[in-house]
C-alpha cells in the first residue's frame, strides 16, 4: 500500500469517545506525522473546520440521534480540498450513495478491520476517493443517466421521514421533531409510499432492510 509521509491532519467526528480514541490509536501507529482532532458533535466539527486546515474528516452520519447531511457541503464550502470519509454503523446499501451525492469521498462501515480503515484513508488522500464496487456502479449509472434504485429517487426530506417511519415514529412525533405540520408529514409519507411502491410501514421497513 502507498504510504503517507507528509504531515497529516485528521478530524474525527463521532459522539462516542471510545470510537474516536480507537481510531486515533490506529492512525497514530500507521501515520507517523498525523495530528488528530476530535469533535463530538456537528457544531464542534464546523468550528474546527473554520479554524484548522484538515486533510480528512472521518464522519459519523448520526450523532446524538441527529443526522446532518448538510454538514458535508458546509465542510467543502470552507475547505474545498478536505476529504470526507463516512464511518457509520449503517449499511452502505441504503446510505452510501446518498452521502456520496452530497459530498462524501468515501463510505466505510464501523465493523471494518483496522486494515480497511487505513486503506480507506490512504485512498481518499492519494486517489481522491474510496468507493465500493456498488457505489462505483451507481455513479457510472448516473453518468449514463440510468435510473437508480427507488430509494435513491427520494429527496433528502422524503428519505429522512422514511427512516423515521421505519424506526417507529408516528406522524405526530415526526411533525414535532422536524417542526412541520402533520399534514406535511402525511404528504411526504404518501410520496414515499408512491415512489417506493409500498402501502404500509412494514413493507417500507423491509425495503430499508430493517428487522
Amino acid at each position: 500500500m502507498e504510504s503517507i509521509n507528509d504531515k497529516l491532519t485528521i478530524l474525527l467526528v463521532d459522539d462516542h469517545f471510545i470510537v474516536r480514541k480507537g481510531i486515533e490509536l490506529i492512525l497514530n501507529v500507521t501515520f507517523p506525522n498525523v495530528v488528530i482532532y476530535h469533535a463530538e458533535n456537528y457544531d464542534d466539527a464546523t468550528e474546527l473546520i473554520n479554524s484548522v486546515a484538515i486533510d480528512v474528516v472521518v464522519l459519523d452520519i448520526i450523532i446524538n440521534g441527529i443526522e446532518n447531511i448538510k454538514i458535508m457541503k458546509d465542510i467543502k464550502a470552507i475547505q474545498k480540498a478536505t476529504k470526507i470519509l463516512i464511518f457509520s454503523c449503517h449499511e452502505e446499501e441504503n446510505y452510501g450513495m446518498r452521502y456520496v451525492k452530497n459530498g462524501a469521498d468515501g463510505y466505510l462501515h464501523k465493523y471494518c478491520s483496522e486494515e480497511k480503515l487505513v486503506e480507506a484513508i490512504t485512498e481518499v488522500l492519494l486517489k481522491g476517493s474510496y468507493y465500493s464496487d456498488e457505489i462505483r456502479m451507481k455513479l457510472n449509472k448516473i453518468k449514463r443517466k440510468q435510473v437508480l434504485s427507488p430509494i435513491d429517487t427520494l429527496s433528502n426530506r422524503e428519505f429522512e421521514i422514511a427512516k423515521m417511519l421505519v424506526n417507529g415514529s408516528g406522524n405526530l412525533e415526526i411533525a414535532n421533531k422536524l417542526k412541520i405540520q402533520m399534514s406535511t408529514v402525511s404528504t411526504f409519507k404518501s410520496r414515499v409510499f408512491e415512489k417506493l411502491s409500498v402501502n404500509n410501514v412494514v413493507a417500507l421497513s423491509t425495503l430499508f432492510n430493517y428487522e
